[in-house]
């Protein structure tokens, strides 16, 4: 075996059976073959350079200027860019549902699994009783192409995303609004260190009395450094959260060590798991590991990586996890578990749980 990645936990190279082995949380082991591998030679060289790539002073968090975008509605022929501006709140806006799912961009058949979990967030969608912004992590081109293509996708929502234009990796966020919610900004925050191209995305919804509704969508930094990143990740999210009247953020946090517990109140934010009566390590808390390969499982057991956070005019009224046990089936499950190398007990569509809070806004 060689030794392929300077981190804590290796991923290593079987030559002689052509595997691809990795021990890491989010990026479980899978044969190599046409469609994994450039995704696993990008992270091999982005986590190999991270050290040259990215300065080490924490003492002072990052402040980017935002990078504005348009935003997208489905029209009678196609998909049409729309520019943010000025425009009305609504006043009927009082409470309102987030829903955040990471779809594992590393596991074989990318596009039968993601159609897998468009169809069951079409079933959440038509069971809200609240009007619902849905959340997406780890996002592919192919992709925002299958998004794109959803009826009640078009009917329904504008999207910030149809294509990776405003990403600086192969794979990143994406969120989805209800249209009736006037948007007034659509804008990206890089990290200032990342070896992954992860960023903050922002959408502002505009309120009555000239109030501001801000959404944010984040990935933050995978795999354990010293010094950590996620801690200046968060802390530049949280700074552009707090300059609204209301905000919320949801993603995977990736929050695998200790300090990523109390990470949303040193930034003075509200962790809507815990709120509803949560308790940090229970077993129903946790969002990555139920489905992760066999192996990746018990070496890493369960945690919850995946949140919901908020300050501002805003309330959680309650939470929950979702995407236990969606799978694919026949053929295609059969060929998915054949690829992943390191085992799993059954064809899921992602390793992540999906997280989802009802809130109010309050004045």
């Amino acid at each position: 075996m060689i030794q392929l990645l300077r981190i804590n936990r290796p991923f290593c190279w079987t030559g002689q059976h052509r595997k691809l082995v990795c021990n890491v949380p989010g990026f479980a082991g899978f044969n190599l073959n046409q469609h994994t591998i450039q995704t696993a030679v990008t992270q091999i060289t982005l986590i190999n350079n991270f050290r040259i790539q990215l300065p080490m002073d924490d003492q002072q968090p990052p402040r980017y200027q935002p990078k504005t975008q348009q935003y997208h509605v489905f029209e009678q022929d196609g998909w049409e860019s729309v520019q943010p501006g000025s425009c009305e709140g609504i006043a009927a806006l009082i409470s309102f549902s987030i829903l955040s799912w990471n779809i594992d961009f590393t596991r074989p058949l990318t596009d039968v699994r993601m159609k897998v979990a468009l169809a069951h967030l079409k079933t959440l969608y038509r069971r809200e009783a609240k009007p619902s912004i849905l959340m997406l992590n780890e996002c592919l081109d192919s992709d925002l192409e299958l998004i794109k293509g959803e009826d009640w996708i078009r009917q329904t929502y504008a999207i910030t995303d149809v294509s990776s234009e405003h990403w600086t990796h192969h794979y990143g966020t994406c969120i989805l609004v209800p249209k009736f919610m006037p948007i007034k900004a659509v804008f990206r925050v890089p990290y200032k260190k990342t070896a992954m191209g992860r960023d903050a995305l922002f959408v502002d919804i505009a309120l009555p009395q000239d109030k501001t509704l801000r959404i944010c969508s984040t990935h933050l930094e995978s795999f354990v450094r010293n010094p950590p990143w996620r801690t200046s990740q968060l802390t530049t999210a949280a700074h552009f959260m707090h300059q609204a009247d209301a905000s919320v953020l949801g993603g995977d946090l990736n929050a695998i060590e200790d300090f990523d517990k109390t990470l949303h109140i040193d930034n003075g934010l509200k962790d809507a798991y815990l709120e509803n009566g949560g308790e940090e390590g229970a077993p129903e808390g946790m969002t990555w590991g139920q489905m992760a390969a066999t192996s990746s499982r018990e070496m890493f057991g369960l945690t919850r990586m995946d949140k919901i956070l908020y300050c501002g005019g805003v309330e959680v009224e309650d939470f929950e996890t979702f995407g236990m046990d969606v799978v694919l089936e026949g053929e295609d499950a059969e060929e998915l578990m054949k690829e992943t190398a390191l085992g799993l007990e059954k064809a899921w569509v992602t390793d992540h749980l999906g997280v989802r809070a009802n809130l109010r806004v309050v004045w």
